[in-house]
C-alpha cells in the first residue's frame, strides 16, 4: 500500500511540475493556463500529503482504516481533480469538468480521514 502511494505521489509530482512549467508558457489562452496552474498546485500539495500519509503508515505496526482512506482519498483526488483539469485545459472538452468535483470530494475525504487518524493515534 505505501509503495503504491509513494509511486503515485512521485508520478503526480513529476506530472504536476511538467504541467506547471507548460502553464507558464501557454500563450493566448489564460483560462487554459489557469486550469493547468490550479491542477498542478493541488496535485503537488496532495502529492506531499500522500508522502506524509505513506510515512505515517510505514511507522505504524498496523495501518488503520482512517489512514488507509486518507491515502487512497489523496491518490484518487490527485488523479480525478488534477488530471480532469489538465484534460479540460488541453482539450477544451467540457465533459472533463464533470469529473473534477469527485476529485475534490476525494481530497476532502482524505483530509477528514487524516484528521480522524490523528485523533485515534496512540
Amino acid at each position: 500500500m505505501t509503495r503504491a502511494w509513494l509511486a503515485i505521489a512521485g508520478l503526480a509530482g513529476l506530472l504536476c511540475i511538467a504541467v506547471g512549467v507548460a502553464a507558464a508558457h501557454v500563450a493566448g489562452d489564460p483560462r487554459a493556463s489557469d486550469l493547468l496552474r490550479t491542477g498542478a498546485l493541488y496535485g503537488l500539495v496532495h502529492a506531499a500529503a500522500l508522502i506524509a500519509v505513506a510515512t505515517l503508515a510505514e511507522r505504524r505496526e498496523r495501518v488503520g482504516l482512517a489512514l488507509a482512506i486518507a491515502g487512497w482519498g489523496f491518490a484518487a483526488g490527485i488523479v480525478l481533480f488534477s488530471c480532469s483539469l489538465f484534460a479540460l485545459a488541453l482539450t477544451g472538452i467540457a465533459e472533463f469538468a464533470r469529473v473534477t468535483p469527485f476529485g475534490g470530494v476525494a481530497l476532502m475525504i482524505g483530509w477528514t480521514a487524516l484528521a480522524i487518524s490523528a485523533g485515534r493515534r496512540r
